[in-house]
């Protein structure tokens, strides 16, 4: 059910997207404490992005996700996904947001139904 969605202005290599997918995932559920078998990442490389005025790279994510969240968890998911993205993408931490949603079960869909 943790579900981060990443967008990019950098072309990301299909190789380069696998890392990013791999890491995301392990550290999401390491970092909010689900299985790794409910979390979904996506990466969108190629994003025409707009940052402090220019496009150099730059990188927005929304994670979403039935409880696990809090200040703390939040925290360290944004170091943790800033980090690969520099590491990955070259994108500093300065030029990347992302933003948390606590989604109730009802609004969270699985499998033809809600959760």
């Amino acid at each position: 059910m943790p579900t981060l969605n990443l967008f990019t202005n950098v072309p990301v290599d299909p190789v380069i997207a696998s890392d990013i997918l791999k890491d995301a995932s392990k550290a999401v559920a390491k970092i909010i404490g689900k299985p790794e078998s409910y979390v979904m990442i996506l990466v969108n490389g190629g994003v025409p992005i707009s940052f402090a005025g220019t496009e150099e790279p730059a990188a927005y994510g929304e994670l979403i996700s039935i409880g696990g969240l809090n200040p703390s968890v939040n925290g360290k998911l944004s170091s943790t996904i800033a980090d690969i993205l520099q590491t990955k993408l070259s994108v500093d931490s300065s030029r990347f947001y992302i933003k948390f949603y606590d989604v109730e079960r009802p609004f969270f869909g699985f499998n033809g139904s809600t959760f």
